[in-house]
């Protein structure tokens, strides 16, 4: 009977956070929109939390969990004693490509995605054969030639992702990013459009991280590949918000 009880307050706890979590992504949302709108300037102060936790009807550790999230995106800042400020502006292009209401998912995805493929690219630089490493490399020419003629390249992108999967030579990191495809492929979709609107460096920027990733496989640099795919993951999530 004890044992019920604990499943019963554990099961209760677990949804509970899985609605807090809900509820803070949605705040997260709608003050990631007040700054993509122009309601808060760079350099504004965002209403205190007493304000804000009104205006959206939540308690307040779940907005402190939305703000926290803003200050990881390098969106605001806090000063101690004065409140959060905005940083920067994302660019309104972002929601060209992914409206308000998917931003949050496509965060988590990118959190997925640094720490399966971060782990599947040690591995790969242990286990990858030549076999591998030709796949590696076609999907790199390809990416090149994307870049080349200004073209998205997703498909290419995804390709490359897969083989680092792949050289890995474990099918359950395979199947664990299978399982995420569609959330991936969305941002891939946007990270590389935003990307497209930039100069061209910043697609060689992207480029080359790949090419990072790649040299420390084929050196068998375990260590060396994982930090450098979990370097390329974060960036790729940071550049969704850059902007003014």
């Amino acid at each position: 009977m004890a044992t019920g009880k604990r499943q019963v307050r554990e099961k209760s706890a677990s949804d509970r956070q899985i609605r807090d979590r809900t509820l803070s992504d949605k705040v997260y949302e709608s003050i990631l929109a007040k700054i993509m709108d122009g309601d808060i300037p760079v350099g504004g102060k965002l209403p205190t939390e007493q304000m804000l936790s009104d205006e959206f009807g939540v308690s307040r550790p779940i907005l402190r969990q939305a703000l926290k999230q803003l200050r990881e995106d390098d969106v605001v800042v806090s000063r101690q004693g004065s409140g959060s400020y905005v940083k920067r502006r994302p660019e309104g292009a972002v929601l060209d490509f992914a409206p308000v209401g998917s931003i949050a998912d496509i965060q988590r995805t990118f959190e997925f995605r640094a720490a399966v493929e971060g782990e599947a690219a040690f591995l790969a630089a242990e286990r990858r054969t030549d076999a591998d490493l030709k796949e590696l490399q076609d999907s790199l020419t390809e990416l090149d030639r994307c870049i080349a003629e200004g073209e998205l390249g997703v498909a290419a992108d995804e390709i490359f992702h897969v083989a680092v999967c792949n050289a890995a030579d474990n099918k359950y990191f395979v199947a664990a990013r299978s399982s995420m495809k569609s959330n991936i492929l969305t941002g891939m979709n946007l990270t590389r459009n935003l990307s497209l609107t930039k100069p061209q460096d910043r697609m060689k920027l992207v480029q080359s991280e790949h090419y990072d990733i790649f040299n420390a496989i084929e050196a068998r640099d375990r260590e060396g590949a994982r930090q450098a795919m979990r370097d390329h993951v974060e960036n790729a999530r940071k550049r969704i918000f850059e902007g003014g």
